[in-house]
């Protein structure tokens, strides 16, 4: 049976915060609550999708096989997201494969239960396109960034978004291995290197798993300044 810690946990999740509180007391109730190791499958690609996924801790990474045998990262994810809305309430496969890269604990909602849920009040339908909705802004801005930025700039951005406060100097953890951050951020390993090199000039130091970073304004800067003129 799960915590109270859990369940507080999977409350602020985007895909239940906004719902009435006896919806929430319902699906809890009924999901099903998994601990994974590192490595773990969650579910492959071409699986059938049965279940609303949500991380109450640790990161899993969602990847697809291309024809060539190479993984392709697609989203990562962590603490209070959620991922499978769609495929799961649209009963298709999921187009997707995914595995805990560190030891995790997530809530499966079955898409029955939410199913019968949304017949019984479709308001609950306006949280499932918040959830959907926000995995389609965070696609665009990846392919914004690919477009736009140059592999350091992805590599500051990303550290930004570890950062735990809004400016002065930082120190964050790294939360996945460098293989993982750089398929995450569309780069070769070595091109990660290269990009943590670069990022020294703005006061970054990389030491193992973590990134010093002497003032997050400066790396801010970086990272929204024009490639062009640099």
């Amino acid at each position: 049976m799960p915590h109270e810690a859990q369940k507080a946990i999977a409350r602020q999740s985007l895909l239940l915060r906004s719902l009435p509180e006896r919806h929430v007391d319902s699906l809890l109730r009924q999901a099903v609550w998994r601990k994974y190791d590192r490595g773990e499958t969650i579910f492959l690609q071409e699986e059938e999708a049965k279940a609303v996924h949500v991380m109450l801790a640790g990161w899993v990474k969602l990847f697809r096989v291309t024809p060539t045998g190479a993984e392709a990262v697609v989203s990562v994810f962590t603490r209070g997201d959620s991922f499978g809305e769609a495929v799961a309430l649209r009963d298709v496969p999921y187009p997707v494969s995914a595995e805990a890269v560190s030891p995790c604990e997530v809530m499966h909602i079955p898409s029955p239960v939410l199913l019968s849920l949304m017949r019984e009040d479709p308001e609950i339908g306006i949280s499932i396109l918040a959830a959907t909705f926000t995995h389609l802004h965070s696609l665009v801005a990846q392919l914004e960034q690919l477009k736009a930025q140059t592999g350091a700039q992805r590599v500051a951005e990303f550290l930004l978004e570890l950062c735990d406060r809004e400016s002065g100097a930082c120190e964050v953890e790294l939360p996945y291995d460098k293989m993982l951050i750089a398929g995450r951020l569309g780069m070769k390993p070595e091109s990660l290197s290269r990009a943590f090199s670069r990022l020294k000039t703005v006061g970054v130091k990389i030491n193992r798993n973590h990134a010093d970073i002497d003032d997050i304004d400066t790396l801010r800067d970086y990272a929204d300044s024009d490639p062009s003129e640099r």
